[in-house]
């Protein structure tokens, strides 16, 4: 029986891959935003220190397989030997200066990418709130006193302020052309900052296991020029749809495959009415703090 060469393995490996991989989008390696190129290049530095030692690693797998293998008579055969200084340096000096660059660069980009700080323009930036629901997206633009279902707009080049949180189980909110992803959680409020650098509609998605609704979690996110962006806030106060206490209740039942939709006004606090109302479910109607809080956001919202 003839054995493959150590090049016809690497060139089916190679193709294999290829084509197991055909279908997927890149889009974390697409990135659109400077958080995400950031992130991107993180990612791409880590996996090239890391294959430092991971392909010497497979070539030398290979290479002694081959080498020593049963038929090769020539190959040395040397049992007593057990030790060699100078391997014991590389095997563990090399791995442990890769770790100490990766600590450090671990260390250097948790800081600057950190979701709750605000990034750095002139621009003034748009705030959303984002609330996950069953399954479905929330969006509330505080300042301009509008809400969407599972679509966002943004200018380009504009930062954006995400508050999140969820109405229900626990999400992870995620526009993986933009940048980071952050976890919703019920009763808390967590914070992300991204920035669209390019024109484009980006994919969103739920990255967290929430339930039989889970794969139809998608929104979509539209980075357009100013007035595109006025023209798209334009059309949702034209629907003459308000948000009200009572369409939220109903917005809140746990629904699939959700389409876009548009709410013309909301409430003032909407997304504090949302957190209290979800913090005051955990801790309990007998919870003082938590009811008052409720109730004078239920009053705002009528």
């Amino acid at each position: 029986m003839k054995i493959p060469s150590l090049a016809t393995m690497a060139r089916t490996l190679s193709i294999g891959a290829l084509v197991l991989l055909s279908g997927c989008k890149a889009e974390l390696l697409d990135p659109k935003g400077a958080v995400g190129m950031q992130e991107k290049h993180l990612m791409l530095t880590a996996l090239w220190l890391m294959l430092i030692v991971v392909i010497p690693v497979i070539i030398m797998t290979l290479v002694f397989a081959w080498r020593y293998r049963s038929t090769n008579t020539k190959a040395t055969y040397a049992p007593r030997w057990s030790h060699s200084t100078a391997i014991e340096a590389v095997v563990w000096i090399i791995p442990c200066i890769i770790i100490a660059i990766l600590a450090t660069l671990t260390w250097t980009s948790t800081h600057e990418l950190d979701p709750y700080k605000p990034l750095k323009s002139d621009v003034k930036p748009l705030n959303i709130d984002v609330v996950a629901m069953d399954w479905k997206w929330l969006f509330i633009y505080p300042d301009l006193n509008i809400a969407t279902v599972n679509q966002i707009a943004m200018p380009v080049g504009t930062p954006v302020n995400f508050r999140i949180t969820s109405a229900t189980v626990m999400n992870s909110f995620f526009i993986p052309q933009l940048g980071s992803q952050i976890y919703a959680m019920s009763g808390m409020q967590t914070k992300l900052s991204l920035i669209a650098d390019h024109p484009g509609t980006y994919a969103g998605i739920s990255s967290n296991f929430s339930g039989p609704g889970f794969s139809g979690m998608r929104f979509t996110a539209i980075a357009t020029d100013q007035k595109g962006f006025d023209d798209w806030v334009a059309k949702a106060r034209a629907t003459d749809n308000p948000l009200t206490k009572t369409v939220y209740a109903e917005l809140n039942k746990p629904s699939e495959d959700n389409k876009v939709t548009f709410y013309s006004s909301t409430p003032p606090s909407m997304f504090d009415f949302i957190l209290n109302t979800q913090m005051a479910a955990i801790a309990g109607t007998d919870s003082p703090v938590c009811t008052r809080a409720s109730n004078n956001l239920v009053a705002a919202a009528e």
